[in-house]
């Protein structure tokens, strides 16, 4: 059976336009968060920026994303509507989503056909008017979505409305799990016209085709939504009030006003006494919102400097090859994971201990674990560094000795260093292959040509007692007349020497020299940092929201969604202001450095915590309705009052007027 309600049929309890919206959210999701998995590895080796310039931009980008949904609930509840808003920004989002797949296509500008673009100025500029469009898109629809979902709904389907709001959620975390795993794989192929790549575009256009899917899925259900006209942004009323009290109080600063219990009293003259009241509690949420951003700083790190951390590890499972940002999707499973778990045996165990766990006790445990995870991030880049070669600075220079006899040699070098070079030793490169590549070439001991060529890289003719150039080799294994198995980052010279001769046993002379060491630090490494972040961002940000929720007037919610969204944007620029003066050179004491700041950031917020006093809104909005029902009935006893009086004046002069009237007749 069904039945009409809003304007949307209702089947099995649901109003149908919600399954729309559900596909919409996943699908949006699955677009955001795929596009930002591989988004700082794309500066890196696609733009070729340095980890220092791709983190900065990365970190300006998830800073916007959190600042434009303050932009797009003024618009949505003062100007277009819910409805149209998602409409509108949902079809920038997508212009800027094909915009950075097509600015991962090389074979644009790669006019010489070498694999790089040789006009890399279209590709920046295009990717930064993508990046834009999409923090725009993704930020403005964000505080829409979830609430013209809720809008479906009629009063008496609260069960509903929860079930859906579950829903949502659990779509939200789907599309970034399964996001974060498709998304680097596609990157991982080859693509290309000319030459094949590293295969960015296609990485980059998977989620843009999911974002165009998002917007048609949620026009079509076009008809069956209910859509709630634009009411006023009680943002907008909540900034016009706290103006008013701040222009008036600075007004009557002389000491001839008498004081006001608080700031916000000086905006009775023009507003309501409840208004006012909501707002001072508001306000002290706020407050405790001061701290907040640090721990957001460190928390999306993990998409940059973790991610970047994770390219010079060793992500061989076994059967299963992780790549770097493919170590992202341990948050989403984690927090599926950990959020059920918390709720049911944690929180609940610690109250039968007799512990009052408050939910500002639990952000300051979050965020002490969230510094607990950076200190493993350092600890790992430790064991990372001690792997890594030596390379000279800009002050030094590299001498590259050969030997190319059957005989170790001795070397006497300036200021009496010698060296014994063994036969067919080499040491080159300036730097570490990157992406997990393995660097190989060949070295021709004979007196003739020779031609080299593998399954994957052809190095052509090398001539006699020369050397081919580097080629970069994937992991796995190469025939070349004899196998070598190639880990991830290393590098290697193949000698081919004068006595080599083809036959059965040809891989018997030919030797392999390992220059740079393949990653050995494993990527399970980063396992644990991976989980106490997100211990702490379910202690943290849930029980933050959580909070937030219940200390703030009911309509005052969307005031303290816009406080929370600004604490994340704001920590992702102190990534870049802490990073810019820092300018450490060792990323362990980088990641040391801020988890100090977090813990310093957290024995302050403790403090605050301490002081802080909970209310119940819900009694003091009652507590001011009721008092304003006494003002209203007191009123109307002063009009009762008043008009008893003039009625009884009136009766008094009529009888006045008789008198005079007999007295003059006599």
């Amino acid at each position: 059976m069904q039945e009409e309600t809003k304007n949307s049929k209702v089947v099995c309890g649901y109003p149908i336009s919600i399954f729309f919206i559900v596909v919409n959210e996943f699908c949006e999701r699955f677009s955001y968060y795929g596009m930002r998995a591989v988004l700082v590895l794309y500066f890196k080796y696609f733009l070729q920026w340095d980890d220092d310039l791709a983190t900065s931009i990365y970190h300006t980008f998830v800073a916007l994303c959190y600042l434009t949904p303050i932009l797009g609930a003024i618009v949505a509840d003062s100007w277009l509507g819910k409805f149209k808003t998602i409409i509108y920004l949902s079809i920038v989002y997508a212009i800027g989503q094909v915009a950075m797949a097509v600015s991962a296509i090389h074979d644009i500008t790669d006019s010489d056909r070498d694999g790089t673009p040789n006009n890399m100025t279209f590709h920046v500029v295009l990717s930064m008017v993508g990046l834009f469009l999409i923090a725009l898109g993704t930020g403005g629809i964000k505080p829409c979505v979830a609430a013209f979902g809720g809008d479906q709904f009629d009063d008496h389907q609260e069960k509903q409305r929860r079930t859906f709001f579950s829903v949502f959620y659990l779509c939200i975390n789907g599309g970034s799990l399964l996001s974060t795993i498709i998304t680097p794989i596609l990157r991982g192929q080859t693509c290309g016209i000319y030459s094949q790549q590293k295969c960015y575009a296609l990485a980059f256009g998977v989620p843009a085709a999911l974002m165009v899917v998002s917007l048609v899925v949620f026009i079509v259900g076009s008809g069956m939504y209910y859509k709630a006209k634009p009411e006023g942004n009680i943002m907008l009323s909540v900034c016009k009030c706290i103006g008013f009290a701040i222009k008036n109080r600075y007004r009557h600063r002389s000491k001839a006003y008498p004081k006001r219990k608080h700031w916000m009293d000086w905006a009775e003259e023009k507003y309501d006494r409840l208004l006012i009241a909501q707002i001072k509690m508001v306000l002290k949420v706020l407050f405790l919102y001061i701290p907040l951003p640090m721990f957001w700083t460190l928390f999306d790190q993990k998409g940059s400097r973790w991610t970047l951390q994770a390219t010079t590890m060793d992500g061989n499972f076994g059967q299963l090859v992780i790549q770097p940002d493919q170590m992202q999707t341990f948050n989403p499973i984690l927090i599926l994971t950990l959020v059920p778990i918390m709720e049911s045996v944690v929180y609940p165990l610690i109250k039968k201990c007799g512990f009052n766990f408050t939910p500002l006790k639990r952000m300051t445990v979050g965020m002490f674990l969230a510094a607990l995870a950076f200190v493993c991030a350092g600890v790992v880049q430790l064991q990372i560094d001690k792997t890594l070669p030596i390379f000279p600075s800009t002050s030094e220079s590299q001498l590259k000795l050969l030997n190319m006899g059957n005989n170790q040699l001795e070397v006497h070098l300036p200021n009496n260093f010698t060296v014994h070079l063994p036969p067919a030793q080499i040491d080159d490169l300036t730097s570490k292959p990157e992406e997990g590549n393995n660097a190989i070439r060949f070295v021709n001991g004979l007196a003739t040509d020779l031609n080299v060529s593998t399954a994957a890289v052809n190095f052509g003719i090398i001539e006699p007692l020369t050397s081919s150039n580097y080629s970069l080799l994937k992991s796995g294994s190469q025939l070349c007349e004899y196998t070598i198995k190639f880990g991830f980052g290393s590098s290697y010279t193949i000698f081919i020497p004068s006595t080599f001769t083809f036959g059965p046993n040809c891989q018997e002379s030919v030797t392999e020299v390992e220059e740079i060491k393949p990653n050995s630090v494993h990527m399970a490494l980063q396992i644990p940092q991976y989980f106490l972040i997100t211990a702490g961002e379910v202690m943290f940000s849930v029980t933050g929201l959580e909070f937030s929720y219940s200390q703030a007037p009911s309509n005052m919610k969307a005031v303290l969604q816009a406080g929370w969204l600004l604490t994340v944007a704001v920590g992702n620029f102190i990534v870049l202001i802490v990073a810019e003066i820092a300018k450490l050179p060792k990323k362990w004491a980088e990641f040391f450095l801020f988890a100090s700041l977090l813990v310093a950031v957290c024995v302050i917020f403790s403090i605050m915590a301490y002081f802080y006093t909970y209310i119940d809104p819900t009694e003091i909005e009652a507590q001011f309705s009721q008092e304003k029902d006494e003002e209203d009935e007191d009123e109307k006893d002063k009009m009762r009052k008043t008009e008893e009086h003039v009625t009884k004046r009136g009766s008094v002069k009529s009888n006045d007027s008789d008198n005079a009237f007999k007295l003059s007749k006599m």
